[in-house]
């Protein structure tokens, strides 16, 4: 983690739970413009996620986080996160082992991202999604309501073999829908991912490149001894946790995408 990593908390986020797909959860908002649904990374919305919410929200987006893990505001420890990774292991609703699987919590997901959709001007709404919930954004983009998803760091499911490793994170269905969506123009994707992570591997983005072609953009940051960034070989959270706010540090580049991304899809 950058010591820099920009943070921020609950202060002036609005809390309701949200009912959606069969599952009920607390969503946070905040913020005008465009929507953008962005999903937790684990353990949860911690400190981390919160300042790039409130990033997000200073750029002119209304913002929706769901809480489907976690106590929000918390900072992650070693402990917090294993005790959440242990839950999220067994819980039916992620299915974190599962090849070619939908998910039920993408149900859910999508639910939230058509009622922002609905709500909020620009065409459609975009869906962050990071590490463990990196690609329930593309699952999301099922819906016609979603016009763009950023996949950071997609780890699900756990690459516990080749298999794992290239799955998409999505069913053949759902697969087939988001590629139909695609090549109509309907939705577009980026992907981000440090060269050296193993839970986020190069298999799972060479399967969506080679599946959704020009559709999907991929943004891979160096983590190799000696990098220019000073990432370690652990580096994980693209635009959270290992961002620095000095000019030209490689992980702020790749938030400055996300933000322009998300710009050009929701307000053309």
């Amino acid at each position: 983690m950058t010591p820099s990593a920009p943070v921020s908390t609950l202060d002036g986020w609005a809390v309701a739970p949200f009912t959606g797909g069969g599952l009920t959860y607390d969503c946070y908002e905040k913020g005008s413009g465009p929507g953008v649904v962005l999903i937790p990374e684990v353990p949860g919305i911690t400190p981390e996620v919160l300042g790039l919410a409130d990033h997000l929200v200073d750029e002119g987006f209304t913002v929706v986080v769901p809480s489907p893990f976690g106590e929000p505001g918390r900072a992650p420890t070693t402990g917090y996160v294993l005790g959440v990774v242990a839950r999220l292991c067994v819980a039916a609703e992620f299915r974190a082992f599962a090849v070619g699987a939908h998910r039920p919590i993408t149900d859910y997901l999508r639910a939230v991202a058509a009622d922002l959709a609905a709500r909020t001007p620009g065409t459609g709404v975009g869906v962050i999604g990071m590490c463990f919930t990196g690609g329930f954004a593309l699952a999301a983009a099922v819906d016609d309501s979603v016009s763009a998803s950023v996949l950071s760091q997609p780890s699900v499911p756990f690459p516990l073999g080749k298999a794992r490793a290239k799955d998409p994170g999505l069913s053949p269905a759902e697969f087939d829908r988001v590629a139909a969506r695609a090549s109509a123009g309907e939705v577009c994707a980026l992907g981000l991912r440090f060269s050296g992570d193993r839970a986020a591997q190069a298999a799972r983005f060479a399967t969506l490149k080679n599946r959704l072609g020009d559709a999907f953009e991929m943004i891979e940051l160096d983590s190799s001894p000696g990098n220019e960034g000073g990432f370690s070989k652990g580096a994980h959270s693209v635009i959270t946790s290992e961002v620095s706010e000095a000019p030209g540090h490689p992980a702020l580049a790749a938030r400055e995408r996300v933000v322009a991304f998300l710009r050009e899809r929701l307000t053309s």
